[in-house]
């Protein structure tokens, strides 16, 4: 992979989970990274302070992603502490399950508004201070393309609708030589979704290699997309997955 070293990144949701791993590596590689989270300030900054050296700087930015003025004020914090974005991470997301007479209008608009409108408003603003080459990131989910189980109508419906949204911006930005690929996780362990759960032997039996994966393995993904070595590829969905959908 070649280096992105000094690049300047922008990740949203990034102070636990999937998106502190994708922090985590981008900031390995020496990339300057600037990230959100909703709650928990306290992890928060000691994560920017704990990743933070001589020659990387990582911030922390309290930003809802479901609230357009707030994603902007947030781009504008990290775009005047780092300077222009070479990188777009779209972490943040919220998952709902309910039956769908369940689904109620106000969880309804919540999930559109973080998992949709919060990727358009952060990509809208973010490449207005990108470099030219950059790249976009968005994290969706294989539920794009397989719901495996019930409950799951609404949040399967915005992630398919991030990798319509970023198969546009591919086409749009192309131009620039800015790339916009999707990356669709399968069954991966986090707290809010643990491998010994009671449900892990059920979704481990959909999974070909029989087994969750790990944050590593998104920010691996991550930051291969975010170099150089991958401005060939743009507005591609790529499961990562254990063979969950194949």
């Amino acid at each position: 992979m070649e280096s992105i070293k000094s690049k300047v990144a922008f990740v949203t949701g990034g102070s636990r989970g999937i998106g502190q791993a994708i922090v985590s590596k981008l900031a390995s590689e020496r990339v300057n990274v600037a990230f959100t989270y909703t709650n928990s300030e306290k992890t928060a900054n000691q994560l920017a302070f704990e990743l933070s050296t001589n020659e990387t700087k990582v911030i922390a930015i309290k930003a809802d992603s479901g609230n357009t003025d707030s994603i902007i004020s947030a781009i504008k914090v990290a775009n005047d502490a780092l300077g222009n974005f070479d990188i777009l991470v779209n972490n943040a997301g919220i998952a709902g399950n309910a039956m769908l007479p369940d689904v109620t209008i106000a969880d309804f608009d919540r999930m559109v508004a973080v998992n949709i409108k919060g990727v358009f408003v952060a990509t809208q603003a973010a490449v207005a201070l990108m470099n030219d080459n950059g790249r976009i990131i968005n994290i969706g989910s294989v539920a794009a393309e397989r719901s495996v189980f019930p409950t799951g109508s609404v949040y399967a419906m915005t992630k398919a609708a991030v990798a319509g949204l970023t198969r546009g911006i591919a086409r749009d930005l192309a131009p620039r030589g800015i790339t916009a690929n999707t990356v669709q996780p399968g069954p991966i362990e986090t707290d809010m979704n643990p491998a010994d759960s009671p449900f892990a032997d059920i979704i481990r039996g959909y999974v070909a290699l029989g087994r969750y994966g790990t944050k590593s393995d998104i920010a691996e993904l991550v930051a291969f997309l975010a170099s150089p070595s991958a401005k060939f590829i743009t507005g591609a969905s790529i499961n990562i997955d254990g063979g969950l959908v194949s």
